[in-house]
């Protein structure tokens, strides 16, 4: 067999180029592509076409290969609970450099188990989890997108070796033993994907590419912030409640947020900078179990909001001017509760507590709300 090698073009690619390559793929054929990391060699996620493919990689056959989707939103086909940190991670870096194992619990495995061909769903899941890569290059998303298969697509290398990262590369060491070749180039980044598996210990680094552990751990790490006037009083007492409940949800201590990837913060819209929450508010707060005595009220910035996935604001008042300052912040701003938190400023020790009782109501309503 000779490996058929079709030059193209990234930038002006014609209707029709890459259809050959997409039935070839559907048949259990092997087809070289270029990504923006290295080239792969895509093959239909069968058991029958694997076995071709471990052949010529020299791979054990126990080992899975990586899914690979034409588009962010086909991921919803393989893994039916992304949780806050996968959505984050997918809106941030797909189509892109970066490969996402997902662990799924048993109930989604069932699920995927009986949604899915036999032959698929034992190629694509292992122990319980599922890699995916959503590719940016245009040769491969128009290739996978073309396919009507499930496809996988390794690095097209001998195991052991360095990955391909040009067309002459792959016609090296697979000459005549697979298809086709896409030769489109050099490849941009010239290195492997980041791997990166996500559950419910938060965000595990198995592999670093083209992204680094730090630049994925920040991409990734999911942000509330919670909104009121002055940051001395309400917001302050929903930081902290929220910040127990999130922990209790995701069993871990309070200490431990940050490093499972979820930041809770607060500020007002006064402007107040640097000063403490009021001691009625504390008071009403430690009897709930949670310290605010180490706060220090934020003003609301335009950056801060920016940076936020949620909003949660204490009257509705308050969520106009948080929209005023950001109206592309509309669709992540919300009541933290179903109608306006009267502020307790300057009143007695027992409003407080009430607020601080209709706060943690609320709180708790919208940490049950959280696919995590």
């Amino acid at each position: 067999m000779n490996t058929k090698v079709i030059k193209l073009d990234s930038s002006n690619l014609e209707p029709g180029q890459i259809d050959e390559a997409a039935k070839i793929i559907d048949c259990g054929g092997l087809v070289g592509f270029p990504t923006e990391t290295v080239y792969g060699i895509a093959c239909q996620a069968t058991p029958e076409a694997l076995d071709k493919l471990d052949k010529i990689k020299g791979r054990s056959g126990e080992k899975y290969y990586t899914l690979h989707i034409s588009q962010k939103s086909d991921v919803e086909k393989y893994v039916p609970h992304l949780g806050l940190i996968g959505q984050k991670l997918i809106s941030k870096c797909w189509p892109g450099p970066l490969t996402i194992v997902f662990e799924l619990d048993d109930e989604q495995i069932e699920q995927q188990r009986n949604s899915l061909e036999q032959g698929v769903f034992e190629s694509l899941y292992k122990n319980n989890s599922i890699g995916i890569r959503c590719p940016s290059e245009i040769i491969a998303s128009v290739l996978l997108r073309k396919t009507k298969s499930a496809v996988v697509a390794p690095s097209a290398n001998i195991t052991g070796d360095e990955p391909a990262v040009n067309a002459e590369q792959v016609l090296g060491r697979f000459e005549g033993k697979i298809d086709m070749l896409l030769d489109g180039g050099a490849c941009k980044y010239k290195k492997s994907s980041t791997v990166v598996k996500i559950g419910l210990q938060g965000l595990n680094i198995q592999r670093e590419g083209v992204y680094s552990k730090e630049e994925l751990e920040e991409l990734s790490k999911v942000k509330f912030l919670i909104v009121c006037t002055g940051n001395t009083c309400r917001s302050p007492m929903a930081e902290g409640l929220f910040k127990k409940y999130l922990a209790e949800k995701l069993c871990c201590e309070v200490d431990q947020l940050d490093k499972k990837g979820y930041k809770i913060s607060s500020a007002g819209t006064m402007g107040l900078v640097g000063v403490e929450a009021s001691g009625e508010a504390i008071q009403a707060c430690a009897v709930k179990g949670v310290d605010i005595k180490s706060h220090k009220s934020t003003a609301i910035s335009q950056s801060l909001i920016g940076e936020s996935d949620f909003i949660f604001t204490l009257t509705q008042s308050h969520l106009n001017q948080i929209v005023g300052l950001g109206p592309e912040s509309k669709s992540k701003c919300q009541l933290l509760a179903q109608g306006d938190i009267p502020d307790p400023i300057g009143q007695t020790q027992e409003v407080y507590d009430s607020c601080a009782n209709i706060i943690e109501t609320a709180v708790r309503k919208r940490i049950g709300e959280l696919l995590i």
